[in-house]
């Protein structure tokens, strides 16, 4: 009989039985006379027999009708792993091949012996990493073939002979030859239309042609020979009869293998000619009531995606609509190419859009490609140069040019004896620009919206329609919410006297409400949005509508800057209208796709073909009861925090004149995936075959003939900024001591504010003067990129703390003197920039050798710091103020060597690892005193790619040991007690207010006097010795949910951003399919 003995638990006895067992069959297959079938037949079944039982029980076994081989073909479905294991490792699948080589040769070959062997085969196979090439190389893969060829209609042989088919396909090299031996064509003979019959034959079939079709020859052929249509008539009627969903694994085969014929070009052409997106776009909105069958429906989203004929961004040219001419163009740079096309080239789409390679025969030549992938670095950005992580001494300017700082830096020599207070007064530039400006109320806009009231009919801009209601005076018409009484610095018009010195590139000549009146933050929480399962499939499914219904496709243009003389489209009323001409303000172009769905345009950073993210754009015209859906649509990140709870903001005129100024969070069906307008490798950084992703949401309005503002982040302009700062003056006591200076102008003619805070003097002695001079500074700027407004805000937060009353202020200003540049970038801030300077260049990755005529603002701060580097005043503590567009929290990028030494595998000595833990205090106390700040998401590791950004440059060259990026989150906090809400400006503000509240503990660890206890600064050192170095972990934390976030128009994409400017995160292979591309786009 053939029952098992219990045999588990005896591995020793078992292994020596398999060795028994496999020398009889080696002495056979040596033993070329012997060939007795019989015997040979024997051996198999034991072998098979053996690795079957491993985990049976015998009550399994013995259940009823079960004998001798169904037994062991039976277990073959439960066969467990160590057995087979042991018989691979052993040797055994080579011996078996050379059996079934010698058995071949019998004629006939004995077709029981062929089943066992297949059987085993099919079995041991998936366990052995070179059983394709093994089988290869010995010519076991063309007996299988021609068996199969022998036999189609003898489903016992037929169904283990595709198993084992079906193990050697899954190596390249093997697929390319099976398919010169016509075995595509032979698995098309076995798959047909619906049948109850033999499904597991069919779906072991699918599986062999799907691993075929992923070479591209293979493709080819199947296209060539016109499988596609076939394959589509195939799916729809096993669609059609498959009503009790029992076979869906055979139609997800079917998908598999039109998945892999349209990874080439002419794959997709052939599907789209067989009507492919109409068939699997009415099959898919079947499926879509019934949940489990979502994998159908997801592959053939992925497929359609994929095929989508690339649409041409509706743009003339990607650069931005607006132009600034450089005084000089640096040859080589961005610029440089940007203006060098030759003229005639559209940049906007390529013609070879379609990532074709050209397919070898010499295919790497492994069986499990997928590990080679996870041999890729992690950490392939990390500094392993330990030069690069020495002090470097900046040589790059002489003291006598430094002199030019010393005065700003007048209170390090001021004696105070004649006791006269500086001019503190803001020095406005005046008005150079139109002098038309007034308060936004008498530019037309609402008020003639508002008193007409006839619906959405009446022009923003044409006031004169309204006749002589206006001249009522606006007070009839519009009561200003007085935010003046709920934000102490804020005054509507003392912001327009700002805005009229405030240079922009277009001349801007209207003031956005929002900015005027002011924003209050509201009391209520905001919770991150709940994502709804399958939101993002029904958004694309709406996208792939438009190809399989273009007459329900609008396509009317309303709003367009290339058309600078009138980019407001007048229409019948039937449309919203859109503006963003005001400061900050981004929207390039509005189109009207159906009647309540509209695309929208961002604009680059001027002198740049990309960066688009930060929006601010007004709407007005609407509807109430209705749902308009917004789509922005050439995003370039691969992923966004806008899938994972993040809205946008929305800022309602009505709400405001009604008492509630306030930008809220809104929007629904929020979702950012990558779309078919196609991006151009001028873009793309040299990259062919890349799309734009977009964010879409939707929302209600809830009044009629209201005028809403929807923006990335809250905004912060630069008028905002001198507005604050003039206000800030008005709250200065004799106790404090504040100056203002003009650290530079920009490019743009605007100026790059300095301000100096700290105590007074306690008296005209010299020792209070002394004191005076020598407290340490702290060093702080922010905003460097202008679409991270949430760093103005949590500046904001520090300046307010730092010129306020409270006693924890005041030691603040008695132990330090803080020199601020509150905005690095002005120019970027006003013409609506997401990271660029006018220069086209991202400011902070300038810091190594900035020009003083194109980067003037990190030119001259970094001017200050090589200057107090210079009088060894070097600061205590550097800190740049940024937003963080992918993680969650507030937290510090600092940096130390050990921590990057750590993380890399380089040899470093013992004393390049004598390191100072004080570079970890400051983020320790923050994260102990401050509810949003996550010490988790710190990193204090240097990287390639980051050399050139303030915080290593004033590391390395000013020997600022607490040199510190402090990342805000745009989207909200996933820990501590903001958990699970939204960041608003309260929070952001406070933060900033708490930065001020670590650095007075700080400098009482740090301060050299008797202020410290020398106990607890032992228990502070012990406890940063205890925290583990943090895990360098840049990617985004966010979890991977059921719902792919992308599923990426290409085959095998992996989107790491080409230019410097994008490497916190590290591409994680495991997580490619689950969410997009991996992002790799880092802030710092």
């Amino acid at each position: 009989g053939n029952k098992p003995g219990n045999t588990s638990h005896h591995i020793c006895p078992y292994n020596s039985r398999v060795l028994m067992l496999l020398g009889q069959l080696e002495k056979m297959s040596a033993d070329a006379m012997v060939t007795d079938v019989e015997m040979a037949r024997q051996l198999t079944v034991k072998i098979l027999h053996l690795i079957q039982t491993q985990e049976k029980t015998k009550k399994e076994v013995m259940s009823k009708g079960s004998s001798g081989m169904e037994v062991i073909l039976a277990s073959l479905e439960v066969s467990g792993g160590r057995r087979v294991g042991v018989f691979v490792s052993k040797g055994g699948t080579g011996l078996l091949l050379q059996k079934l080589i010698t058995a071949s040769k019998e004629s006939p070959p004995s077709e029981e012996l062929m089943l066992q062997l297949h059987s085993l085969l099919a079995k041991v196979g998936p366990k052995d990493r070179k059983f394709g090439v093994k089988a290869r190389l010995n010519g076991a893969l063309n007996v299988t073939v021609n068996l199969l060829k022998q036999n189609l209609q003898n489903t016992k042989l037929l169904l283990p002979c595709l198993q084992v088919l079906r193990v050697y396909s899954t190596n390249s090299v093997n697929a390319i030859s099976l398919g010169k031996n016509g075995v595509v064509e032979l698995m098309f003979k076995i798959v047909g239309p619906y049948s109850k019959k033999n499904t597991s034959l069919l779906k072991v079939a699918l599986d062999t042609l799907g691993a075929l079709l992923k070479s591209k020859t293979n493709a080819r052929r199947a296209v060539d020979r016109a499988h596609v249509p076939a394959l589509l008539a195939v799916y729809q009627d096993w669609h059609r009869n498959d009503t009790r969903q029992r076979h869906m694994l055979i139609r997800k085969g079917l998908l598999a293998c039109l998945r892999n014929i349209t990874n080439i070009k002419l794959g997709r052409k052939a599907f789209i000619e067989a009507d492919g997106m109409r068939i699997l776009y009415n099959t898919s909105t079947e499926c879509l009531p019934v949940r489990t069958l979502d994998p159908l429906v997801n592959t053939s989203s992925l497929i359609m995606r994929k095929c989508f004929p690339k649409n041409r961004l509706p743009l003339p040219t990607i650069k931005s609509a607006f132009r600034y001419q450089l005084p000089h163009v640096p040859a080589g740079g961005p610029v440089a190419q940007l203006y060098n096309q030759p003229p005639g080239v559209d940049d906007v789409v390529d013609e070879s859009d379609d990532n074709e390679e050209t397919e070898a025969d010499t295919e790497n030549d492994t069986e499990n490609e997928e590990d080679d992938k996870d041999h890729r670095t992690v950490n392939d950005d990390i500094e392993t140069d330990l030069n690069k992580l020495r002090p470097k001494e900046s040589q790059s300017r002489l003291f006598e040019e430094l002199r030019v700082y010393d005065r700003f830096f007048v209170e390090l020599s001021e004696d105070f004896q004649v006791r006269i207070l500086m001019g503190f007064a803001l020095n406005h530039t005046q008005a150079t620009i139109p002098s038309h400006i007034q308060s936004p109320l008498l530019l037309g806009g609402i008020a003639a919206r508002r008193v007409g009231g006839g619906g959405g009919s009446t022009g923003g801009s044409d006031c004169g329609s309204e006749g002589p209601e206006e001249e009522g005076g606006e007070g009839a018409v519009l009561e200003v919410p007085d935010t003046a009484l709920l934000l102490p610095l804020h005054d509507p018009d003392l912001y327009v006297e700002m805005v009229k010195g405030t240079r922009s590139v277009p001349h801007y000549s209207e003031v956005a409400y929002p900015d005027y009146f002011g924003h209050v933050a509201p009391t209520f929480r905001e919770p991150l949005l709940e994502r709804v399962y399958g939101v993002q499939r029904s958004k694309i499914f709406q996208d792939i509508e438009r190809l399989i219904h273009p007459n329900d496709i609008l396509d009317k243009v309303i709003y367009d800057l290339d058309i600078p003389s009138c980019p407001v489209i007048d229409d019948d009323g039937e449309s919203l209208k859109f503006n963003s001409q005001f400061e900050s303000g981004n929207l390039r172009k509005a189109v009207q796709v159906r009647k309540h769905e509209y695309d929208l345009v961002l604009n680059s950073d001027i002198n740049s073909n990309h960066y688009h993210q930060w929006f601010y754009f007004e709407v007005s015209g609407m509807r109430v009861g209705t749902t308009y859906r917004f789509n922005i649509i050439n995003c370039e990140k691969s992923n966004s925090q806008f899938n994972y709870g993040m809205q946008v903001l929305m800022y309602s005129v009505q709400e405001a004149i009604s008492g509630r100024p306030r930008w809220v969070r809104t929007g629904t069906d929020i979702c950012y995936y990558k779309n078919h307008f196609s991006r151009s490798s001028i873009a793309a950084g040299g990259q062919k075959g890349k799309s734009y992703y977009t964010m879409t949401f939707s929302t209600n309005f809830s009044h009629k003939d209201d005028v809403c503002y929807f923006a990335y982040h809250y905004p912060y302009t630069y008028s905002t900024l001198k507005m604050h700062l003039s206000k800030l003056e008005a709250l200065r006591t004799p106790q404090i001591y504040l100056r203002q200076d003009v650290l530079c102008e920009t490019l743009g003619g605007n100026s790059c504010p300095l301000l100096t805070i700290t105590a007074m003097p306690e008296s005209t002695s010299n020792d209070h003067i002394c004191q005076f001079r020598n407290r340490p500074l702290i060093f702080l700027s922010a905003r460097v990129h202008p679409g991270e407004t949430n760093a103005s805000w949590v500046m904001k937060g520090t300046l307010e703390f730092l010129m306020g009353t409270s006693p924890l202020a005041s030691s603040l200003r008695e132990a330090y003197i803080f020199k601020i540049v509150p905005m690095l970038n002005p120019d970027g801030v006003v013409n609506g920039n997401h990271r660029c300077s006018l220069s086209g260049e991202d400011l902070n990755r300038q810091w190594q050798s900035p020009n003083p005529e194109l980067h003037p603002t990190i030119y001259h701060t970094k001017g200050l710091l090589q200057y107090l580097a210079h009088i060894q005043r070097t600061p205590l503590v550097f800190c740049d103020y940024h937003g963080h567009s992918r993680k969650k929290n507030v937290f510090m990028y600092g940096c130390s060597v050990k921590e990057t030494v750590w993380q890399s595998n380089i040899n470093a000595t013992s004393c390049d690892l004598q390191e100072d833990l004080g570079y970890r205090t400051l983020p320790k106390i923050l994260s102990q005193i401050a509810p949003a700040f996550n010490m988790a998401s710190c990193s204090f590791v240097v990287e390639r790619s980051k050399a050139s950004t303030a915080r290593v440059v004033v590391w390395r060259e000013i020997g600022v040991q607490r040199s510190y990026t402090m990342e805000s989150t745009l989207c909200g906090c996933d820990q501590g007690k903001y958990k699970g809400l939204q960041i608003g400006t309260r929070e952001l503000e406070e933060m900033g207010a708490q930065f001020c509240v670590a650095l007075l503990r700080l400098r009482r660890l740090t301060s050299p006097l008797g202020l410290r206890n020398h106990q607890h600064l032992l228990d502070v050192e012990s406890d940063l010795m205890e925290t583990s170095p943090t895990t360098y972990v840049m990617e985004e934390d966010e979890p991977s949910f059921l719902e792919e976030v992308d599923y990426s128009a290409e085959s095998n994409e992996e989107d790491a951003d080409a230019d410097d400017h994008s490497t916190d995160v590290f591409d994680n292979p495991v997580h490619l399919d689950q969410l997009s591309d991996s992002e790799t786009n880092h802030r710092d």
